[in-house]
């Protein structure tokens, strides 16, 4: 007759064997969890990621084709200033030439000063708006003295070549100056940073800051409050007070029309 013997040791680890499997299952679903989780999270950040790399590279298209755009209409606003400059210098070439002809009789300079004076007012009124008051001022005084008489024609015809000289100068030279401006309908004292002919900005003594844009063949003045425009503003006019006059200089371009200000 046989004895049954049962294992104590045996037997628990029996009854605790499906323990076992259950807590693996529940770890191991745990960890699944815990996976899925994180690559739902990871997922999310890479769509973030790649949402903002399109928003970078449609930032980058945009800025560029900014860039190309001003570009051309800088290049576009040289090609205008030049020939404004070839301009010039045919007149002063031609009224020389007609000057000489004349000779030196006063009556017979009259009309070649006559027609300087004239093309130097449209020469102004649409040129760069740098002190224009004080420009027309002196050839209102050329001619006034011209007409009465108290300057001969000789000496007026020699003064409008220098007048002439001094316009063209003002094409080469980049300089710091302070003038009074129309901003908002009121005349306000200014410093006006000046590149050549082409480009103009101003500082206020209350600390704003501006340019000279165009608008159509006339200029006004526009405040600026873009932070990153008045920052490279400052830069600009720092560099002048130091007499740098030459370098790089990443600047709002006064002579571009944005189409929403059109």
């Amino acid at each position: 007759m046989y004895r049954r013997v049962y294992q104590p040791g045996l037997l628990i680890g029996l009854l605790l064997f499906p323990l076992i499997l259950a807590a693996q299952s529940s770890a191991e679903g745990d960890n699944l969890e815990a996976l899925a989780e994180e690559l739902v999270r990871i997922r999310g950040e890479v769509e973030s990621l790649n949402a903002e790399l399109n928003r970078k590279q449609d930032q980058h298209r945009n800025e560029m084709s900014s860039l190309a755009a001003q570009k051309g209409e800088l290049e576009a606003t040289l090609r205008r200033e030049q020939l404004r400059v070839d301009q010039l210098e045919e007149e002063l070439t031609s009224n020389r030439e007609r000057a000489e002809q004349a000779g030196i009789a006063g009556e017979s300079l009259v009309p070649v000063a006559q027609e300087a004076i004239d093309a130097l007012r449209r020469h102004i009124e649409t040129s760069l708006p740098f002190k224009p008051q004080e420009r027309m001022a002196a050839l209102d005084e050329i001619q006034t003295q011209l007409e009465t008489g108290s300057l001969a024609p000789p000496r007026a015809v020699n003064r409008l070549w220098g007048f002439y000289e001094d316009e063209l100068r003002l094409t080469r030279e980049n300089g710091l100056y302070s003038q009074v401006i129309e901003l908002d309908d009121e005349q306000v004292l200014a410093d006006v940073a000046r590149l050549g002919t082409v480009a103009m900005y101003f500082q206020t003594r209350d600390g704003e800051y501006g340019q000279a844009q165009r608008s159509g063949e006339d200029w006004r003045f526009v405040r600026l409050d873009e932070r990153a425009a008045i920052q490279r503003i400052d830069k600009l006019f720092e560099s002048l007070k130091k007499q740098i006059r030459t370098g790089y200089f990443e600047l709002p371009n006064g002579a571009i029309r944005l189409e929403s200000e059109q």
